[in-house]
């Protein structure tokens, strides 16, 4: 087999997984991109680990590897989503963007006091 047919699989996966990453808002279907970006590396390296004909095999043993890394990060992942879904009510990325900063309420935010319609007792 050609090194080459692994090779183009392996950048098309890639390159399906970093129009994930960059496309979506959701934050799952960006997890699931990720994913995708690491099995096509773990697909080059076991490709090139049998046309160099490692005797190690330390592509293989890399990619054992990287699979233990990816089912960490995946998992550590959805916990963060499940809980800032719950928190926030929505798994929308471009809506997160504030979780660093803190939240501070909008300006026509329904929930800001407003001073001019405070009753004092």
């Amino acid at each position: 087999m050609h090194l080459a047919y692994p090779a183009v699989l392996a950048a098309l996966l890639f390159c399906t997984g970093l129009y994930g990453v960059l496309a979506r808002r959701n934050a799952v279907l960006v997890l699931m991109s990720v994913e995708l970006m690491l099995n096509a590396v773990n697909l080059n390296l076991v490709a090139f680990d049998v046309w160099l004909r490692d005797a190690l095999h330390g592509g293989q043993a890399l990619t054992l590897f990287t699979i233990a890394i990816a089912a960490a990060e995946i998992g550590i992942g959805l916990a963060i989503v499940l809980m800032v879904y719950r928190n926030r009510g929505t798994s929308d990325v471009d809506r997160l963007r504030d979780t660093a900063e803190g939240h501070e309420p909008a300006p026509n935010d329904q929930t800001a006091p407003n001073n001019q319609s405070e009753v004092t007792a």
